[in-house]
Parts: structure tokens; sequence; C-alpha cells
């Protein structure tokens, strides 16, 4: 059966269980390759993940070891909420996947996971002030940004409970002198998140490096833009964005198909 990997649809018109796991693995594994290519990946330091359809708290994660340039659709582990593979394959980095996990366990809807070590994003990160509204997207994100203070490597049960507190009802967060965070109600949510996140941090960087005091709109500027900012939070906004740079991996490099 054909399936169009942008609309999820399969030939017919019917969505098999198995046509949108195929669908799954294509997204994430592209998202793997897109970040890989903007060198936003760190070693093998940083994940990605996604819920499988089914409703029986499947995911997909990258294997131990293996770098953002080498996932494709077809090498991404099936794991249990535990982080188990499912049959035989590969282990999970069971440190990275503890974050994704917490975050799945409190948040139903959410599809798909993604933290970065970014050098922007974690400089922003150890800024005591955090994301500051320096462009039009730092300025929708007002409110909804997350900060989790450092409490050392991993999230032992204890700072699990709070990392959630902190996490409240936002889909982007700060690990404080660590990382950054999103997740979705899609693939291409969390994607369009983290990179709009990504290029604020970016932004923000820069334009504190001209050692010279920023131009930030006032309040009510931010409030009024918050309110008329329809796309932010918008799913078809998100898989418009998400879709083009699909169609651009495609022509420059497919084989994260495989």
């Amino acid at each position: 059966m054909e399936f169009d990997t942008m609309t999820g649809i399969g030939e017919g018109g019917q969505n098999t269980l198995a046509a949108l796991e195929r669908h799954t693995r294509l997204q994430l594994a592209a998202c793997y390759r897109l970040f890989a290519r903007r060198e936003m990946d760190d070693l093998i330091f940083t994940h990605l993940s996604a819920r499988l359809p089914g409703g029986d708290n499947r995911f997909l994660f990258i294997p131990f070891g293996m770098l953002f340039e080498e996932v494709t659709a077809s090498n991404l582990l099936d794991v249990d909420i535990e982080g188990k593979t499912v049959g035989d394959g590969a282990s999970v980095n069971p440190a990275g996947w503890i974050v994704h996990r917490v975050v799945y366990e409190a948040v139903p809807e959410a599809q798909c996971v993604m933290h970065l070590h970014t050098v922007t994003g974690t400089a922003v990160s150890a800024q005591k002030q955090g994301l500051l509204p320096v462009n039009q997207f730092g300025i929708t994100f007002s409110g909804k940004v997350a900060y989790h203070d450092y409490d050392g490597p991993g999230l032992r049960p204890e700072e699990q409970k709070t990392f959630i507190v902190n996490l409240s009802d936002k889909r982007i967060m700060f690990l404080r002198n660590h990382g950054t965070l999103t997740h979705g109600r899609s693939i291409a949510e969390a994607f369009i998140l983290m990179h709009n996140l990504e290029r604020t941090c970016e932004i923000q960087i820069a334009a504190q490096s001209g050692c010279r005091e920023l131009a930030l709109p006032p309040a009510d500027i931010i409030e009024r833009t918050v309110e008329i900012a329809q796309g932010v939070g918008d799913q078809h906004f998100n898989e418009v964005g998400f879709n083009a740079l699909l169609r651009q991996l495609d022509r420059i490099d497919s084989s994260y198909r495989a």
C-alpha cells in the first residue's frame, strides 16, 4: 500500500497501523537528520522520541551510541515506557530515556519529545533572565516557557516530581545549565517549537554580543502579540512548515527513509 508521508493517509484513505508506524518512523528519522545537518546534535548525548500509534505505550528512540546523521526510519528502536527494547535489538541510553519517560507519563497527549544541548540553547538556559522577547517568536513564547534548575546528571526520582511541577502545562522548557526541551501533540509541533526556540536563542546571544542595550517591546505590546499570534500552537501551521522541510530534505538526502 502506498503511503503519503505528508497527509498520513494510505491508498484508498485507509490508515493501517503499519502504515501509521511507518509514517511516524519517517517523520522522526527526518527530524534527527535535519538537526544533524544544522549541527544541533551533541555527539550521542541528546535524543528525540515519538509515541507509536496503537495506544499501547510504545515509543521510538535512537539506539545507544548512534549519531543523529546515522538514523533511518528502520533503525529507530521500538521501546516501552521503561525504555526496554521491544523484541530483539540494541539498547537505549537509560539516562537519556528518563527525561522522555517523565514527560510521556505526565502529559498523555504528548506524541513527541525533543531534548537538545545546543550551544546557544544551553547558553540561554544558563542566563538568569531566561528567554527574552528579542524577536517575534520570543515575544509569542511569553508566558509559555518553563524552567527547571540543574540538580545533577539524570533525573533522580525526587527530581522527577519537581520537573513535572515546573513543566506544568508548558510545551517548552529550559533545563538550566543543561539544554532545551519541547514536546508536542505531533512530531511537527515538537519540531517547529524546537526550531523556533533555538532560533530565538541564537538571536538572543547574537544581540547580546553587541554589548549594547537591547530594544525590547513594552509589556502591553507583548501581551497583545501573544493574543493575536494564532499561529503559535496551531497544528496546521506546524504541519505546513514541517512538510516544507521534509520536501527539502528529500531533495538533499532521502537516505533517512531506509
